[in-house]
């Protein structure tokens, strides 16, 4: 029988970390005015940590035998967390950002501390997906290329099949590496249409070229030869023979010169006449048909909602007085999007929810009972900004739960049916934006920040308001769900 002491051996080395006494060692860390320095004893360096141990056998000893390690590119603050697991085996990230642990796994990564690198990356899975999303290309140019972080490298290979659209339309989609992008497009499974793949290239092939000419009307030969030259490991990925004829000749043509005149010959002749043979070779188109990623085991319709809610809303759909029973619910509820699963990102949801009409947005209060939501029975639309949308059978809503004791019903009244429903400019910052029933973060998190809000009594004058405050708020989660016959 053995006795292990590690609690007081890892206190211990952590003491030792502080003893100015016997270092051997000095770190100067980061740049400049940021540079702070540590000392360390290169024995405990040289067992903890291979990186370290080859840092030392090249770097020469001061003449009272101190050697002196520079790391201008990492800062302090990641560096004091790393010698203090090197010494003590400890890393305590409880109320550190996402980004802060991100930056730690690399520094990890670079400095060959395999087990904490490795530790990190599967807690920022576990409990960060949320921000893994919403950064999905800082992130994904920056493992790309590396043999490591194979688990990351898996989680954005499933959001690249699932929802594409979180890439290409991410704020700094434009900065992704050319590998990332030529190997996301040789993807058969991207269930994106063929003209928006164009689109995208397109954007990033002239945003890696800031210099040329605002609109395409006005460039030179050259200009297009630049850009040419910038795609030439993307467009021959383009699946041109899959785009309509209308969108061939609206939004291809202008960009015509950058392709190989036989494939534009091509493309043209399979414009007018399909079943004509060509010389250029014809990918296979994607396949839109790749399966949902598999659910959790046990994993409930809704982490809000019941089946009492369901008849009550479905109900209200169908603008019955009496509610259905549970047995006789008409429609089926289908899980869209879940914040606490997707993101809190407000471009989350219009990127997600696009296209999809017939929907039910449900969010649960933060700090109270509060389920409030809309329903739309039009599609939610991300390509328009500013925009107001008509219709008389939109409604918002409060349903009953925990202290709440009844539901309550506010459909838009006929005199603002013409403003039911509105598509903010601002995606970042604006949801889901009902008539009386708004979600906002200007933080880019609906949870973080108390900027949502519902109509009451006093702001909006109607009979059945969905609160009795006007108080902005924060929000635990919240879910779409597309209604299905």
């Amino acid at each position: 029988m053995s006795f292990k002491f590690f609690d007081k051996l890892s206190q211990d080395f952590s003491e030792l970390l502080n003893d100015k006494k016997e270092y051997n060692v000095i770190f100067e860390i980061g740049k400049e005015e940021n540079m702070k320095s540590f000392t360390a004893h290169s024995i405990v360096l040289r067992y903890r940590s291979s990186y370290f141990d080859k840092e030392l056998e090249n770097a020469t000893a001061n003449e009272n035998k101190i050697k002196t390690i520079i790391k201008p590119n990492i800062s302090a603050k990641l560096f004091e967390i790393i010698l203090k697991y090197i010494y003590g085996g400890i890393v305590n990230i409880e109320n550190t950002n996402a980004k802060t642990i991100y930056e730690l796994m690399i520094n990890s990564n670079e400095l060959e501390l395999e087990e904490l690198s490795v530790k990190l990356e599967n807690y920022l899975i576990e409990s960060k997906a949320s921000w893994l999303r919403t950064h999905f290309s800082l992130i994904y140019r920056s493992i790309f290329d590396s043999n490591d972080f194979e688990g990351l490298k898996k989680f954005y290979n499933d959001i690249i099949v699932k929802y594409p659209n979180l890439i290409f339309e991410s704020e700094d989609f434009t900065s992704i590496q050319e590998t990332a992008l030529v190997s996301i497009l040789k993807r058969d499974d991207l269930k994106v249409k063929e003209i928006k793949i164009w689109d995208y290239v397109i954007k990033w092939g002239i945003a890696q070229n800031p210099t040329l000419p605002a609109d395409s009307k006005e460039w030179s030969k050259e200009n297009f030869e630049v850009l040419k030259i910038t795609l030439q490991q993307c467009l021959p990925l383009i699946r041109y023979f899959n785009i309509s004829s209308e969108d061939i000749f609206k939004k291809v043509k202008l960009y015509e010169k950058i392709l190989e005149k036989q494939l534009w010959d091509d493309v043209i002749q399979h414009s007018m006449s399909p079943n004509k043979s060509v010389n250029s070779l014809i990918l296979p188109a994607r396949n839109f048909s790749t399966p949902e990623l598999p659910s959790r085991t046990n994993e409930p319709f809704s982490t809000i909602i019941n089946r009492e809610h369901v008849a009550e809303l479905s109900t209200w759909i169908d603008r019955k007085s009496t509610i259905y029973s549970l047995a006789n619910i008409p429609y089926k509820f289908q899980l869209i999007l879940r914040g606490s699963r997707d993101n809190f990102h407000p471009k989350t949801f219009w990127n997600m929810c696009h296209g999809h009409a017939g929907t039910i947005v449900i969010a649960k209060i933060a700090g109270t009972d509060e389920i409030v939501g809309g329903y739309n029975p039009l599609a939610w639309d991300n390509s328009k900004r500013g925009i107001h949308m008509k219709t008389n059978d939109s409604f918002i809503f409060s349903l009953k739960n925990g202290n709440i004791q009844n539901s309550i019903l506010n459909r838009v009244k006929n005199n603002n049916s013409k403003r039911a429903l509105y598509c903010p400019t601002d995606q970042n910052s604006y949801g889901p934006f009902f008539n009386g029933f708004m979600m906002m973060s200007k933080v880019s998190d609906f949870t973080q920040d108390k900027k949502c809000w519902c109509c009451s009594k006093i702001t909006a004058r109607r009979e059945n308001p969905i609160r009795t405050t006007n108080e902005e708020f924060s929000i635990v989660d919240y879910e779409v769900f597309k209604i299905i016959k």
